[in-house]
């Protein structure tokens, strides 16, 4: 009887310091600090945690500013002041840990704003689409390594820029429809990313 209860007490108190550990831990799940997911909600953008199969963070902005920088979801006029521009803000992202998954896609983000990128280093996925990014945009992607999925739709990027991409091994899905990308400069990046599937819209 007395081996049970030190068998018992061992054992809650095993998991007693497993729990205190793991919230003591931040990369345990204790979630986004809230103040920065404020400042990016501020910004148009939403935070939001990946599948539970799939560590990390989604964080879009797509459906809450345009490429005017004008947030789409407006309470009232009265709070609806335009936000700053996107590109000076995006250096939240780094307060961030583990964002997996960025969208941009459709707003006033420009070349200025991807250096804030470099950092972001978990990325696997990335909507840069029907924005005014282009080839000198394209230079502070190339130390993204796990990046899997990259979308570039109608963008002003060019053969050139996508020598800045030939460094992305585990690029998977590129998406360059409507951008002055040429046939030749395809077939090139192609040689770098055998794997990946280039889609230029025309198949």
């Amino acid at each position: 009887m007395r081996n049970a209860a030190i068998g018992i007490w061992l054992f809650g108190t095993m998991i007693g310091t497993g729990v205190a550990q793991q919230e003591g831990n931040p990369e345990s799940g204790s979630g986004p600090d809230p103040a920065v997911v404020k400042r990016v909600e501020q910004l148009g953008g939403k935070v939001t945690p990946l599948a539970r199969n799939e560590e990390g963070l989604d964080v879009s902005f797509h459906l809450g500013r345009n490429r005017e920088g004008i947030r789409q979801f407006e309470a009232s006029e009265s709070d609806g002041a335009k936000p700053p521009a996107l590109d000076g803000e995006l250096s939240v992202l780094k307060e961030l840990k583990h964002v997996r998954w960025l969208n941009l896609g459709g707003t006033d983000v420009t070349d200025k704003g991807l250096p804030h990128l470099k950092e972001l280093t978990s990325l696997t996925r990335l909507h840069l689409e029907k924005t005014a990014v282009s080839d000198a945009g394209l230079e502070y992607l190339s130390g993204l390594q796990d990046l899997t999925y990259l979308n570039l739709y109608q963008t002003a990027v060019t053969d050139s820029g996508l020598t800045h991409l030939q460094s992305l091994k585990k690029l998977k899905n590129l998406y360059l429809w409507q951008t002055e990308v040429t046939p030749a400069g395809v077939e090139k990046l192609q040689e770098s990313l055998p794997d990946c599937v280039i889609n230029l819209g025309w198949d």
